[in-house]
């Protein structure tokens, strides 16, 4: 069941789906395999994730026959003792990963982030607001930002617009998305169609999501631009953060 009062205390893990092969990067290794700055941007995002207090443990869904390989890439970085960090092989689809990505997780976690292993930058604070905000009581919680661009709804067959959303409605959506264990868990069973995020299949069982503010660098690196404004993002932050 869903918390209904706050609880510092919940346990918390995070389970970063990166079997996917990223192909609007174009040919070569995986997405998540591809380096920024010089490191895997996996490696980026298990670090986003290690670096908050309140996750304990980590769970990353490799490609299904990569799991020794990504372990290795993982140790080979340095990553934090302090956190319980493993790897399983994922599936077909990032529903199929996500679900065995949570089968691994230990019986006594609470709270649950899922977190794209193509999102690398994302703040401390970012996540931590959605973190707060499941121990809080929220049963699904979704950082969003407002949109700067207006949009339009269009008929596939004509490229014709159909409609023009009022924008102050809409929100594009990040990760980490936040869960009580109880309801992903309840999500993942009983949802079947593929779907983009884990929250859709919570809105599918007709449980409310909350959306938290997002952050300008949780963005997705899904085209060769993005790796662009990734590497000048993290070129800053080791100038001015020691990052």
């Amino acid at each position: 069941m869903p918390t209904s009062h706050k609880d510092t205390n919940l346990r918390t893990a995070a389970v970063i789906p990166a079997a996917g092969r990223g192909v609007r990067l174009g040919p070569g290794a995986p997405k998540a395999l591809r380096t920024l700055g010089g490191v895997p941007i996996l490696v980026h995002a298990v670090r986003a994730m290690a670096r908050v207090r309140a996750v304990q443990v980590l769970v990353v869904v490799a490609p299904p026959e990569g799991a020794a390989e990504v372990r290795a890439l993982l140790d080979a970085h340095g990553l934090p003792e302090s956190t319980d960090i493993r790897v399983v092989p994922g599936g077909d689809s990032r529903q199929e990963s996500v679900r065995l990505g949570l089968a691994a997780l230990p019986d006594d976690v609470d709270v649950v982030l899922v977190h794209d292993a193509a999102r690398p930058l994302v703040p401390v604070e970012t996540v931590e607001g959605v973190v707060e905000a499941v121990r809080a009581g929220a049963p699904a919680v979704v950082p969003g930002l407002p949109l700067a661009d207006t949009v339009k709804s269009v008929d596939p067959a004509s490229h014709t617009v159909t409609g023009t959303p009022q924008r102050a409605l809409l929100r594009a959506v990040q990760t980490p998305q936040g869960f009580d264990r109880a309801t992903l868990a309840k999500a993942h069973a009983t949802v079947t169609e593929d779907v983009t995020d884990d929250a859709s299949m919570v809105e599918q069982l007709g449980v409310p999501v909350l959306v938290v503010p997002g952050h300008e660098e949780a963005f997705k690196v899904t085209r060769p631009l993005d790796l662009v404004l990734a590497e000048a993002v993290l070129a800053r932050r080791r100038a001015t953060d020691g990052y």
